[in-house]
């Protein structure tokens, strides 16, 4: 059954922050250093994700979720987003975890009815701009269910059979329909609260790999705001580099 807050979607006054949950370790990537702190283009890997959601004038303030272990944070220079960024050491062991404690810690800040856009601290390349198209097609034509920046599968899917001693090809699935899920994900804060906690009681937290599946638990059924390749996440060494590519293509490099 769906559960929702009692917000009029006509409300125009809901504020806008940002939530970005950095207390992983990034172990894929093969280093000692967390993903979030890696150098790219002069700066930590965060620092990017990190202006382009500082940049949207829109946003009232940027939340990092970080480990109650973090040593990191303080050693890198955050000054240029004066006090909109605002650091959070409540991280927990998964994703999950992370944006829930974050946005119980931000509770007394942020109302029920204010927009929340929890955004991947891997994905350096966001643009501000795709910021802004996401919040006028949530605000426009989902103001109730919210919305995820994503993009339509372009490449034949082949399923890999689960059983084989080397990965076979066990089918084709149609990729009429799919699309790859991205970040930011926008949704009311208290909605949102509310599918994270109710996943946690149900012990399925760990099965929310985003915020958009948890809020479909409860009924929700978020829009899809086309985006590009371009917001890719770094996992592996190969997509730091071509991350770095395409801010020097942009002319961001530092």
């Amino acid at each position: 059954m769906r559960v929702t807050a009692p917000v009029d979607p006509r409300d125009s006054s809901a504020a806008f922050y940002a939530l970005v949950p950095a207390a992983g370790s990034g172990a894929r990537m093969g280093g000692e250093k967390p993903k979030q702190y890696l150098p790219l283009a002069g700066r930590p890997l965060i620092w990017h994700g990190l202006r382009a959601l500082c940049g949207v004038a829109r946003i009232s303030r940027v939340f990092v979720v970080l480990s109650p272990h973090d040593a990191d944070w303080v050693a890198h220079d955050w000054s240029t987003f004066g006090t909109k960024l605002m650091p959070l050491f409540c991280g927990g062991a998964t994703r999950a975890d992370s944006v829930l404690n974050g946005l119980r810690a931000t509770a007394d800040q942020v109302r029920a009815e204010d927009w929340m856009l929890v955004h991947d601290a891997a994905r350096p390349c966001l643009t501000s701009a795709q910021v802004d198209s996401l919040i006028d097609t949530v605000c426009r034509d989902s103001p109730g269910d919210g919305g995820i920046l994503a993009l339509p599968v372009a490449d034949t899917l082949k399923r890999a059979d689960e059983h084989a001693a080397i990965a076979t090809i066990a089918a084709t699935v149609p990729r009429s329909g799919l699309w790859q899920a991205q970040t930011p994900q926008m949704f009311r804060h208290g909605d949102l609260l509310r599918a994270l906690a109710s996943g946690k009681d149900a012990q399925a937290i760990e099965a929310i790999t985003d915020e958009a599946s948890a809020m479909e638990m409860l009924g929700f059924r978020p829009c899809l705001v086309k985006s590009d390749p371009g917001n890719l996440k770094v996992t592996y060494p190969s997509d730091q580099r071509l991350a770095e590519w395409i801010l020097q293509q942009r002319g961001e490099m530092t």
